[in-house]
């Protein structure tokens, strides 16, 4: 079993005690790029919008095991519903969790410590991200009221978990155009 332990850095680990578990069927391969790149326009377009609705640049899409149809897509829309984890918690009212198991999220940026989690629990096999938390807390700045970034990376909330949760990025092709898109919101609210 491979499993990612840094950005794009794949190495063999013993399979989780509940690997066999009817919960944790096979998943399918990762996605290539022409996949992820159809997935990144995708939720940009999602971003795009919700920016031009007055809300935060953080949007989310779950892709099928195929790595192509889209099921859903979701924004930020509050401080506690964000686009991650209400997309988890709608994705598990309309899916089985074996299904969600063979399932990708995309995020526009790394999940935070509640949106992780809230995947964990959702059953969602693999999570792939374009930019970093460490670039969110650049761009929004210290301090900032309406995003207060914290030092939790996705991969140290689901380590030592049950679960073995995929955990894909930052996107390196990805991330410039991501921060550099959310800048046009982040950059008036950096300057008040």
């Amino acid at each position: 079993m491979a499993t990612v332990d840094s950005p794009g850095n794949l190495k063999d680990a013993p399979a989780p005690p509940l690997a066999n578990h009817a919960l944790f069927p096979p998943r399918p391969p990762q996605p290539d790029e022409s996949q992820i790149a159809a997935a990144m326009d995708a939720l940009m377009v999602v971003q795009e919008r919700a920016t031009a609705m007055g809300k935060r640049p953080f949007t989310a899409l779950l892709l099928a095991p195929d790595n192509t149809t889209v099921l859903l897509t979701h924004q930020s829309i509050d401080h506690v519903n964000h686009a991650e984890s209400s997309l988890a918690r709608l994705a598990s009212s309309h899916y089985p969790e074996p299904y969600l198991w063979q399932c990708t999220l995309f995020s526009t940026w790394e999940p935070c410590a509640m949106c992780a989690a809230t995947c964990y629990w959702a059953n969602i096999g693999r999570i792939v991200y374009a930019a970093s938390e460490v670039d969110l807390a650049k761009l929004t700045g210290e301090g900032n009221e309406e995003n207060m970034t914290m030092a939790m990376p996705c991969r140290d909330v689901l380590k030592g978990s049950q679960k073995d949760v995929q955990i894909l990025g930052p996107l390196e092709d990805w991330s410039a155009v991501v921060i550099k898109q959310s800048d046009e919101y982040w950059r008036p609210v950096r300057e008040r």
